[in-house]
């Protein structure tokens, strides 16, 4: 298969593109790096990436900015950041990607644990995978051509607790190797519709 991977640099990405590369093209995708670049954040962006890229056969988005804060200080702008990056950057890339996939493709979003176990300063992190859970469920239902979408709801990385570890207490991490298994299962699986929760 011919694969889009969004977000290819990071912890995540790199550990999708070595679980997928050994068995299928993977495009690397990045804001400033890989293969192509695109800003999720500008539809004009995005178009031009598929426009460069032409026919695929599945994407993975494993990218998405949301702000950390406390809600007492947080304001429209600051919940603005994951409605604009990761909630409409992923739904962008399909409602656009849509007209470059083949039949039978797929796409692959990601969300997180917040949706359903919030910790204090993710409000943002919560409602936007919360809203992109029920996205992938709702629009599964509607896509033609056999297309297909799933999203890969990770907890807190193991390579991650270095830097994400004080607002995780209590959580067990998961490896990312473990995380890119659902991304693979999504991919090269049948279903649609799902939310493949890892940790």
């Amino acid at each position: 298969m011919k694969i889009i991977l969004v977000g290819a640099s990071g912890t995540i990405g790199q550990a999708v593109e070595r679980e997928l590369a050994e068995r299928h093209q993977v495009i690397r995708v990045g804001r400033s790096s890989g293969d192509y670049q695109v800003d999720i954040r500008d539809t004009a962006s995005i178009r031009q990436l598929f426009q460069a890229i032409g026919k695929f056969d599945a994407l993975v988005a494993a990218t998405g900015s949301v702000h950390f804060g406390a809600l007492a200080e947080m304001q429209a702008e600051q919940f603005a950041v994951g409605l604009n990056d990761k909630l409409m950057g992923q739904v962008n890339l399909l409602l656009i990607g849509r007209e470059f996939i083949n039949d039978g493709g797929s796409f692959t979003f990601t969300s997180g644990v917040l949706s359903d176990d919030p910790i204090v300063a993710g409000t943002s992190a919560s409602m936007v995978n919360g809203a992109l859970n029920s996205f992938v469920k709702a629009a599964a239902i509607e896509l033609p051509r056999g297309l297909r979408v799933n999203i890969v709801s990770p907890t807190v990385l193991v390579e991650a607790m270095d830097s994400y570890g004080p607002f995780f207490r209590g959580f067990k991490p998961v490896p990312a190797v473990d995380v890119a298994l659902a991304y693979a299962k999504s991919v090269e699986g049948k279903q649609t519709g799902q939310i493949y929760t890892v940790g």
